[in-house]
């Protein structure tokens, strides 16, 4: 990765001060997302419906450890999901316990019955994400259209209203990029493939085989 100017977070920094929304990049192959500390925001901000779920942002020690006696999963399972999350870098849907409700900040990132995670911590986040170690965050894109790959997709789909922090130079422009893949996972641990992403699309269209590559990979550590 050639050396270069810090990252300039500045003018998303702020947004998310105020409870606005801010696109912020991921490292490739992933997409840019839309992040806000106000769930609406993020809904807003992608022209969709002010109360549909969001992902919630995993990327603190502190919010992940809030968050671990209300999951229903194994420990084993609890193990497998934070390297699905850190490592990875997938979305994850996680059961929840039926006898101990997660944190009401939570709320917002729960579907059926399961909490819709997401857990990257890119370095050059890291100031910005140690400022708000509580986010909400979906793919960046308004409704209908496909996640932006670069900042300039990202500004033109969003407008003047929501600050890009641009990291283009940080990451691969020959790269094709893509929104996250989406599992599942049970309480004992055991993997469900529910949306094709960046991470499965080098194991071609069987999702059985991303699946089984995530086996493999348990089995080596």
């Amino acid at each position: 990765m050639p050396a270069t100017a810090p990252l300039d977070l500045g003018t998303a920094a702020d947004a998310l001060a105020t409870g606005r929304a801010a696109v912020l990049p991921n490292p490739s192959p992933l997409t840019y997302v839309v992040a806000a500390t106000d769930p609406q925001a993020v809904n807003n901000a992608k022209a969709r419906p002010a109360g549909q779920e969001v992902a919630l942002w995993v990327h603190s020690d502190t919010t992940w450890a809030e968050l671990t006696s209300a999951l229903d999963l194994a420990p084993a399972a609890l193990a497998t999901a934070l390297v699905l999350l850190r490592v990875e870098l997938v979305t994850l849907l996680v059961p929840v316990r039926a006898d101990t409700a997660p944190p009401a900040w939570a709320a917002p990132a729960l579907r059926d019955g399961h909490l819709l995670l997401f857990g990257a911590h890119w370095p050059p986040l890291a100031g910005l994400l140690a400022r708000f170690p509580r986010l909400y965050v979906s793919s960046a894109n308004r409704t209908g259209q496909s996640p932006a790959p670069t900042a300039a997709h990202a500004t033109a789909m969003f407008g003047p209203d929501i600050p890009v922090a641009d990291a283009d130079e940080l990451r691969s422009t020959g790269t094709p990029h893509a929104a996250t893949t989406m599992l599942r996972i049970a309480p004992d641990g055991s993997l469900t493939h529910i949306r094709h992403g960046a991470q499965d699309r080098a194991h071609g269209p069987d999702p059985d085989r991303y699946l089984a590559h995530l086996d493999r990979a348990r089995g080596e550590g």
